[in-house]
């Protein structure tokens, strides 16, 4: 199987790219960065939020050749840096069109990768959020409306050019190739920078749950939803997924472990939560595992510890 990546130089895309490489598939990535992390694939560098006019086999401009399917991954992904500046997910709006197109005009299927942010603060504890919950009227943020937004669109070519996709929801994915605070601040590793360097963390949201996941977790059922629509399975296509642990665990409680795995008192400040911020989410994960046979396997009081051992492996 040869598979187009997009946002092949983030963590998802560089861990799914490595992922499908070792198992003896062919890979190509697309980002409008280069990859920092790996050189197991080759990336093409292309904008995608222009109007790139994707052909048979051209995306962003770049020739990618004959693929079997496409995992659009690219996007601005910082939820309040698209709060300040919205325009940023008009942009992640023309990116998931440009993928579409190209699987359209290529007849491949497409993946398309959401986030638990399309359910706004739906989640109640002890209520996990099953995917028929997301409704447009809770988006908390104009990154969540494009979201979803991104799957109705989905849908549509679905329904007018027979095109099979899946829509992935991911939740707060962490661990491997996520550290880089110069090109994403991901909360777990501006909490490490900010412990080990002996400086305040604030914490927003005394009391904010959200639902973890770690990488390996993520991958191996990114891979499974990948190789049933490939195959054509009618419980996968056109079908949506919540890609997450399945448990809780409050911002509080993650810094506390990161400063526990490093031997550390932290210096914790709370503030209220920011404009467009989810404060509750625990996924459903029942339909995941019922189609896909996706179990996550680790829990963020093993894979926070094992994240942080690593980049201070690394000297981080």
């Amino acid at each position: 199987m040869r598979v187009l990546i997009t946002g092949s130089s983030g963590q998802i895309g560089t861990n799914l790219g490595i992922t499908l490489v070792s198992g003896g598939h062919e890979v190509v990535g697309i980002d409008v960065r280069p990859n920092t992390w790996s050189h197991a694939f080759p990336t093409h560098l292309a904008d995608l939020t222009t109007d790139s006019h994707p052909g048979v086999g051209v995306l962003g401009g770049v020739e990618v050749g004959t693929v079997d399917a496409i995992v659009h991954l690219a996007a601005h992904a910082k939820v309040h840096a698209l709060v300040e500046r919205p325009r940023g997910a008009l942009e992640n709006h023309a990116m998931v069109t440009n993928a579409l197109e190209f699987a359209r005009m290529n007849a491949v299927p497409v993946i398309l990768a959401s986030s638990r942010e399309v359910y706004g603060n739906l989640g109640r504890r002890d209520n996990p959020v099953s995917e028929a919950e997301a409704d447009f009227r809770s988006s908390p943020s104009p990154y969540a409306a494009m979201k979803l937004a991104g799957e109705a669109l989905a849908s549509s070519y679905f329904r007018c050019y027979g095109l099979p996709y899946a829509i992935i929801r991911f939740s707060n994915v962490y661990g491997r190739y996520d550290d880089d605070l110069l090109r994403l601040e991901r909360a777990i590793w501006v909490f490490n920078d900010r412990i080990r360097s002996g400086k305040p963390v604030t914490v927003f949201g005394a009391e904010k749950t959200l639902d973890f996941t770690y990488i390996d977790d993520a991958i191996d059922g990114l891979v499974r939803c990948l190789h049933r629509l490939v195959d054509g399975d009618p419980e996968v296509t056109a079908s949506t997924f919540n890609l997450a642990h399945g448990t809780g665990h409050s911002l509080l409680g993650v810094v506390n472990l990161i400063a526990a795995t490093r031997n550390l008192t932290p210096d914790i400040r709370v503030e209220p939560s920011r404009p467009g911020e989810v404060t509750w989410y625990v996924a459903d994960i029942t339909r995941a595992q019922a189609a896909l046979g996706y179990l996550p396997r680790t829990p963020v009081t093993t894979g926070v510890p094992r994240a942080i051992v690593e980049a201070m492996a690394r000297g981080s």
